[in-house]
């Protein structure tokens, strides 16, 4: 879960992150006795004995902790299959992508890698993913909560379990909240319009002269967090996904080209830094510690963790502390939604993938290979990494382990945190895989760079919206565009 304030992505085959959630084999039986139980307690039920084999995973750190347990995350695994070695690569969030690519590129990827659900088309498409429908028990999957396992698949495919599923918002600081006279438990419980959202913004900004000292929404459009803004905020405006119900691309709508003026519209408010297209995740959170900030984005229920811990470290005179930081209480808050349009939370579900070199793996490799996968997505191991990112755990087994964890959440976040997931935008396995990969390809060669100048100043709204629809018609044709 991220040391983070990351992750998380596009959901395509839906859009913005999203992603993606038998029995059979001889292999199936003889390891599937009771997963739940034994992985809960994070002890082994002795497995029953086969070939030994090896399972290769690459791993980011998904929470704060996580690299470091690698070792006893290994000898725990190796303690439930004493047959089987878990052999666990670290990546870090920046070089994540490359390695794997690098390795898949190569035709040897990891069996397993932490990606987020909206890249499973991508390496769908490559041929390099293992569909493992029938080969994960019936224990395995009835552990999981139905709602993220389905964005783990595409298709009919089932493409490896789900870490957790969190909603994307924003966050303000509860202070210049109240100061501005904002009822943000109100807007937590209700939401908000782009219009109550625009306003309430310009009241946080503190100016000095000519000088911003503070800005009302600050929010990361630089680096891995390029894509972020605009796929958030689209889902709030009638386009919960890339694609129409009846596979129509739907960012040739109106409604795009609506938000894109409004995007404009809140820099040129002076809210909004004129800069705004250099900010990436690290600079946009330095700026809300530093209060140079009243709401920041996109925000994880994780960050309030982090302004706790380093709230902490201010109490404490500790130099670890963000430079010339302030104390700050974080407060989720919903995305605002746009032209009458109902709020769809965009939706981040990360997991374990599993992948498959060039030679089709063997039965028992690909039954060892779904142990992993479920070890690492459950029981005890998910309930101490997602008790560490503040998000609910979507296991029995990893609910179960984490009765013993104590964690210190705000309950007025926690609750707001449910009501973004009550309206999250749906998971969208039935996007071919071909016209996910050409929207991927559409918003990393026409999207992300026109965004940018957008952002800058460079372009206008309506030139944007006319290189997308050109784009997009080339694409997929004249009779897969929304037509308005």
């Amino acid at each position: 879960m991220r040391n983070k304030g990351k992750s998380i992505s596009i959901l395509l085959a839906a859009t913005l992150t999203l992603t993606p959630l038998a029995a059979c084999s001889k292999s199936n039986s003889e390891s599937s006795a009771s997963p739940s139980s034994s992985s809960a307690a994070g002890t082994a039920a002795p497995a029953a004995s086969g070939e030994k084999d090896t399972i290769t995973a690459l791993l980011p750190p998904v929470s704060a902790t996580y690299q470091d347990k690698f070792d006893q995350i290994a000898k725990d695994f190796n303690a439930l299959y004493p047959n089987l070695t878990l052999k666990i690569e670290p990546a870090s969030w920046e070089d994540m992508t490359q390695k794997l690519d690098t390795q898949v590129n190569a035709g040897s990827p990891p069996d397993i890698a932490f990606i987020g659900s909206d890249g499973i088309s991508k390496y769908v498409q490559q041929g390099m993913l293992m569909d493992i429908t029938d080969t994960a028990t019936p224990d395995m999957v009835s552990d999981f909560n139905a709602a993220p396992l389905e964005y783990m698949k595409n298709g009919t495919g089932l493409y490896g379990f789900p870490a957790y599923m969190e909603a994307h918002a924003i966050g303000g600081n509860k202070q210049f909240l109240e100061e501005a006279g904002i009822d943000w438990k109100n807007v937590q419980k209700n939401g908000w319009t782009y219009d109550e959202f625009r306003e309430a913004i310009k009241k946080g900004v503190v100016k000095d002269g000519d000088t911003t000292k503070r800005y009302g929404f600050v929010f990361a459009t630089a680096g891995v967090a390029s894509k972020d803004y605009l796929n958030i905020l689209v889902k709030n405006a009638g386009m919960p996904s890339p694609f129409t119900t009846d596979l129509k691309y739907a960012y040739t709508s109106n409604n795009y080209l609506e938000v894109l003026k409004d995007v404009r519209q809140l820099i040129d408010d002076g809210s909004m830094p004129k800069e705004l297209s250099s900010v990436d995740a690290g600079k946009r959170w330095n700026m809300f510690l530093t209060g140079q900030t009243m709401i920041t984005g996109k925000g994880l229920a994780t960050f309030e963790n982090s302004a706790k811990k380093n709230n902490a470290k201010i109490d404490a005179n500790d130099g670890s502390a963000v430079k010339d930081s302030i104390k700050v209480d974080y407060v989720v808050l919903p995305v605002p939604s746009f032209l009458g349009k109902p709020a769809v939370a965009s939706t981040v579900v990360d997991g374990y993938v599993t992948f498959r070199g060039k030679k089709e793996p063997t039965a028992e490799h690909k039954a060892n290979v779904v142990k992993a996968a479920y070890f690492l997505a459950s029981g005890k191991v998910a309930a101490e990494t997602n008790s560490e990112l503040f998000v609910a755990n979507i296991t029995k087994t990893g609910t179960e382990a984490a009765k013993s964890i104590t964690i210190d959440r705000d309950p007025d976040n926690e609750a707001a945190v449910k009501v973004l997931l009550s309206h999250a935008a749906p998971a969208r396995p039935d996007i071919p895989v071909e016209l996910g990969a050409k929207a991927i390809k559409l918003e990393n060669e026409v999207i992300i760079p026109k965004l940018q100048a957008l952002l800058a100043g460079e372009i206008k709204p309506e030139d944007m919206f006319a290189e997308v629809k050109s784009a997009a018609i080339e694409a997929f044709g004249e009779d897969g565009v929304v037509k308005e």
